[in-house]
């Protein structure tokens, strides 16, 4: 494994055979799983290149089993992990030796749907896909789709802000959650938000959205849920470069339009999914936009010529617009298998996940070009290129010596250079043990301080997924330790506690 994780407690080892047995008490029957031929299958998370087995896993299927353990586990100073489906692409969910995974798959429940408000309260093991087949009988939907929506769950996209091909139009998961109910490291349940727009005070609901399970562990999402629209094209358009599609994204922006959903793909990406979806994508262009217009049949009609025309200005080679709902659903079943697809045309794959203004597409793609030729490795883009969250996929053979620390370093510089033009280290995906040691690229060390001592706020014995985030992780004392100058602290008058 090339990302050390926190040294494991010996202590905490040690004690493995009554941790297991007080848990097996806490969450009876089939709910605690410590052999390890079984729990081998929870040893990683959809980066799949690191691996690390738990301590036991735990999968309760109430809240108060929930706060049980986490109260159990801050008595004993036992770290926790929590973790929904594993589809997490950042090491989000890696488990850790002295540590207990908290499996909330058992939480599989929609448990309110409310048309009249427009939303749905459902438990965190919903999958994403779950909740629009709950409400697409009265046409409606949940708006955030990320590719792995089939398996996704809704309480692991709550911890990484998950987006999908049409956040660009309805904005990311921090857009479409209402409320949350979540438990605390030391057990106690605390709700924020609800049925309601807005909530008072601070934004604690934005905070706890794409906190990567280090605040606390989400037990009841409510979402906001839309109808469908009356119409929704999209088309398919070719470019001879990938640069000149990125221009051609900047340029349709640039005039106001907001599609649905726009993404792209280069050849490497094209014709892999071609071949495994047949989705009628053209094998004689270097790049592929995928753009859907959704609205009033009018409106669709007007935007959809405006970005033939945009297109051809930028020297599109092909535009094809889809004829029927089946042919806009074979576009885009195209782009949603895109990752296995490339799986097919390599031993192993990386899947980056960096955001960059969309006026630096057409740079940072020819710099992944001259990068691809540094690191002698193939990489093929897969991206929500209307908001500029790009996906390359590097490509490489784990069994051949030094190419994952090759596809690794390749990954790094991609991200540097997102960071370079102005962007920022995810989008999607979160940092995880991924991006982690690359957080001071884009943060001062002051910056990740103060990042800290929100931490601290929830989790002041940084119990709470330990290793995931933060490069180096402060005692909550050090951070909240006062400067004394010759004797004299600020503020003197001012009472301190």
């Amino acid at each position: 494994m090339a990302v050390l994780m926190p040294k494991p407690s010996a202590a905490v080892l040690g004690r493995r055979a009554a941790i297991v047995s007080a848990l097996k008490a806490i969450v009876p029957g089939e709910g605690v799983v410590d052999a390890a031929n079984e729990m081998r299958v929870f040893e990683s998370d959809g980066l799949t290149a690191y691996r690390q087995m738990p301590l036991v896993v735990v999968l309760p299927e109430t809240v108060d089993q929930v706060a049980a353990v986490l109260r159990y586990c801050h008595a004993e100073r036992i770290p926790v992990v929590p973790r929904g489906s594993g589809t997490s692409l950042s090491g989000g969910a890696l488990p850790l030796e002295d540590g207990v995974l908290l499996v909330l798959s058992r939480f599989n429940r929609v448990l309110d749907i409310d048309f009249d408000n427009r939303c749905a309260v459902v438990q965190p093991g919903v999958t994403n896909l779950g909740i629009t087949r709950a409400v697409e009988h009265r046409g409606f939907y949940y708006a955030p789709d990320p590719s792995s929506q089939i398996a996704c769950s809704i309480g692991g996209n709550v911890a990484e802000n998950s987006g999908g091909v049409h956040s660009l139009k309805y904005g990311l998961t921090a857009n479409n959650v209402l409320g949350i109910e979540f438990v605390t490291i030391e057990g106690e349940v605390i709700r924020l938000g609800g049925k309601h727009l807005d909530s008072e005070g601070y934004d604690l609901l934005g905070l706890m959205t794409g906190s990567e399970g280090l605040l606390g562990v989400v037990t009841e999402v409510t979402v906001r849920i839309l109808q469908a629209p009356e119409t929704a094209r999209a088309v398919l358009i070719g470019f001879p470069s990938s640069e000149q599609a990125g221009a051609a994204v900047a340029a349709i922006i640039a005039e106001g339009i907001i599609p649905g959903g726009m993404e792209m793909m280069d050849r490497p990406a094209i014709h892999a999914a071609e071949d495994f979806v047949h989705a009628g994508y053209p094998r004689d262009v270097e790049a592929l936009l995928i753009v859907e217009l959704d609205g009033p049949k009018a409106e669709v009609d007007h935007l959809l010529a405006a970005v033939e025309r945009i297109s051809h200005t930028h020297g599109c080679a092909s535009a094809k617009v889809s004829q029927s709902d089946e042919e806009r659903a074979a576009f885009w079943a195209g782009r949603k298998a895109a990752f296995p697809a490339v799986g097919r045309i390599s031993p192993d794959y990386y899947c980056m996940d960096g955001t960059i203004p969309r006026k630096e597409l057409p740079k940072v793609l020819a710099g992944m070009k001259d990068l691809s030729v540094k690191h002698g490795l193939r990489v093929a883009n897969v991206f929500h290129a209307g908001d500029g969250n790009l996906h390359p996929l590097i490509l490489y053979d784990a069994n051949k010596p030094g190419e994952l620390e090759s596809a690794e370093e390749f990954g790094n510089d991609i991200l540097r250079l997102c960071v370079a033009v102005g962007g920022v280290l995810t989008g999607e995906h979160g940092v995880g043990v991924e991006k982690r040691d690359l957080m001071p690229e884009m943060f001062s060390d002051d910056d990740l301080k103060h990042q800290q001592r929100v931490k601290c706020a929830f989790d002041s014995e940084h119990l709470l997924n330990p290793g995931k985030v933060f490069p180096l992780l402060h005692r909550c004392a050090e951070l909240g330790r006062m400067h004394v100058h010759k004797g004299q602290v600020a503020f003197p008058d001012l009472p301190r506690f």
